[in-house]
């Protein structure tokens, strides 16, 4: 399974990203060893996510979900 998701980093801003296992990659973001823009931002806690069969899914909704105005990412969270 491949999963899109937008964290919340400890400075209210939006990190979006995909992973094969977002347990792991959760955890990586809190350690201080996931994406360079989360090293400094953590911890970051898990607001959003969707789940894909393939990686190319996956990585096209992250580059829409990345498009997206700060609003719009936060209307996505808030309806599930």
């Amino acid at each position: 399974m491949n999963y899109v998701y937008i964290v919340e980093c400890k400075d209210t801003t939006l990190y979006t990203g995909w992973t094969t296992d977002i347990q792991r990659r959760i955890k990586e973001h809190n350690e201080g060893k996931g994406a360079k823009y989360t090293r400094c931002r953590y911890p970051v806690v898990l607001k959003y996510y969707e789940e894909f069969d393939n990686k190319q899914e996956a990585m096209k909704r992250e580059y829409e979900i990345k498009q997206l105005t700060r609003q719009k990412k936060i209307d996505l969270f808030n309806k599930k």
